[in-house]
């Protein structure tokens, strides 16, 4: 893929050193919970992840069968807390998470491991790649939760919210799924809301600005959000998958 391939929507791939604990997990527990790509990513000249004909076998990947509840995916899981707290409330749903940064796929595992779920699995690289290779119609829920801003506008073209993933995740979504939205950056929440508004596959679940000021009681708070967002007023914005594209 050459240098194309390091065109991404994140930032940098590796913080401090991980301690010895942290690199464990990643050597012994992060083998088993990891999604494998049923071919390699081709990406374009110009960044594009080109969706794959190759699909992930998702009854596979669960240990044989589907999760009842349906698959969720998690876009930028950060340190994982989020995503272990849903697994925890949710046994019978399959959650794939998604995170570059290896600090953070090491906290995820941690916080896996700390709570003994068995329903998630962890891609550790661009998420974009999952996507190309998940099954049309296979996800239920979709969050996407304080993604990195790119604020500068020679960058914009780096937000993961924009028309062409939206695009992908539309074929990605269930009739009535829910995408899940979140940011704390002023200059990124009215982009979230046009970009995802002027889709017509998504429909906006907010009847009043309470409704995306308010945390829904099934939206946990991370401890980033508790020691970064202080002062701050972070947008929780839910959509739903329309059953019809319009």
């Amino acid at each position: 893929m050459g240098e194309a391939r390091r065109r991404t929507l994140h930032g940098r791939r590796r913080g401090k050193k991980l301690r010895a604990g942290q690199q464990s997990l990643i050597d012994t527990l992060l083998p088993r919970l990891a999604v494998g790509l049923p071919a390699e990513p081709v990406v374009t000249a110009e960044g594009e992840v080109v969706e794959s004909s190759a699909k992930i076998d998702l009854a596979r990947l669960f240990g044989g069968i589907v999760p009842a509840g349906g698959i969720w995916l998690e876009v930028g899981f950060g340190a994982g807390e989020h995503l272990a707290w849903q697994a925890a409330h949710h046994p019978d749903v399959g959650l794939i998470g998604c995170e570059p940064y290896v600090n953070g796929v090491a906290k995820c595992l941690a916080h896996i491991k700390r709570a003994g779920v068995s329903n998630v699995r962890l891609f550790a690289d661009d998420a974009r790649f999952v996507m190309a290779a998940l099954p049309p119609r296979s996800l239920s829920r979709v969050f996407v939760l304080f993604p990195d801003p790119w604020p500068k506008t020679r960058h914009h073209k780096r937000r993961f919210v924009q028309r062409r993933n939206l695009d992908l995740l539309a074929r990605l979504m269930r009739p009535d799924a829910e995408l899940r939205l979140a940011t704390d950056d002023p200059s990124y929440l009215p982009w979230m809301v046009e970009h995802a508004c002027r889709h017509p596959a998504f429909e906006w679940l907010a009847e009043s600005p309470a409704d995306w000021r308010a945390r829904p009681a099934d939206w946990p708070a991370t401890r980033y959000e508790l020691k970064m967002l202080a002062g701050r007023k972070p947008a929780f914005l839910r959509f739903r998958r329309r059953p019809e594209d319009r």
